[in-house]
């Protein structure tokens, strides 16, 4: 709806010294536009979910206090203010979680099919290919995120910008040692004049160990994590039961031992009198330390 102008309240929602670096963090999402439309639409939302908690909640509590004219203006301002100020900091906080796993999937992605591209650019190296032809050649629809970034590089290159460059600014828009690593590795073994293909070859091989070892680590760290879970989820509420029951047990048998004992006149040398640990103190005690 034209009159509804969302994508004009989504452009004013967004500062224009903060409209760069926005652009920045989305392409790194892999959105190419900012959606200033989406922008208008929350700040439709914000504007109504702060009046309806402000008529539902709040004006029927200001109403009862009967606060004169000027007073309740200003309360309504603070408030309907404030809440506006909440809902929009949690609207951003749910926007930047959204793209920031965006990113953090688009990084694993290339992280995940590194290793099997650089292979394939080793392999058009030793074929007798340069190193940016051997780069584009490799570059298959399987690899997803990180062939749609090599493209990006290549159309820089095409353009005239240097391989090295084109390179480095694809390592820096990820937050990937790995990726910086093994391009960076081949960037310096570029200028030189190494063997690339070689270099090519101990980065692959260094990339598949340090997957090895991390999905090691997981499968270690997953057989700590059932263990301890096993132990909070079963092991600890059956030990608690067992020892409700015991204390239990204990506090009827000293109740009847300490009347028996009190009906005779011989004096005993245990004391029944009862246990010093209620009942309700150790339910208390035992559902706090479950959560």
């Amino acid at each position: 709806m034209k009159l509804l102008y969302f994508e004009e309240f989504g452009k004013l929602s967004v500062p224009q010294r903060l409209r760069p670096h926005l652009r920045k963090i989305l392409l790194n999402a892999g959105i190419v536009e900012v959606p200033y439309r989406q922008f208008g639409m929350l700040f439709y939302f914000m504007i109504f979910s702060t009046l309806g908690v402000y008529f539902i909640k709040v004006f029927p509590v200001l109403q009862d206090k009967g606060y004169n004219l000027f007073f309740f203006f200003l309360l309504t301002f603070v408030v309907v203010a404030g809440i506006a100020f909440f809902m929009a900091i949690v609207m951003m906080v749910l926007v930047y979680s959204y793209v920031d796993l965006k990113v953090f999937n688009r990084t694993k992605g290339i992280e995940e099919v590194l290793d099997d591209y650089l292979n394939l650019v080793s392999e058009n190296i030793k074929g007798g290919m340069s190193l940016d032809r051997a780069m584009w050649a490799a570059v298959k629809p399987e690899h997803g995120v990180l062939a749609k970034e090599i493209q990006v590089s290549a159309k820089k290159v095409a353009t005239g910008q240097p391989i090295e460059q084109a390179l480095v600014e694809f390592t820096e828009k990820y937050d990937s040692p790995m990726t910086k690593r093994a391009l960076g590795l081949i960037i310096e073994g570029a200028q030189g004049g190494a063997d690339v293909s070689l270099i090519i070859d101990k980065v692959v091989d260094n990339i598949r160990e340090t997957k090895l070892l991390k999905k090691e680590m997981i499968a270690a760290n997953a057989t700590y994590t059932i263990f301890i879970t096993f132990i909070v989820l079963v092991i600890a509420p059956a030990l608690f039961a067992l020892s409700f029951q015991l204390l239990n047990i204990l506090t009827q048998f000293s109740t009847k031992i300490g009347s028996s004992a009190s009906l005779t006149s011989a004096a005993l040398p245990i004391n029944f009198s009862g246990t010093s640990l209620s009942i309700h103190d150790f339910l208390l005690f035992s559902r706090l330390t479950l959560l």
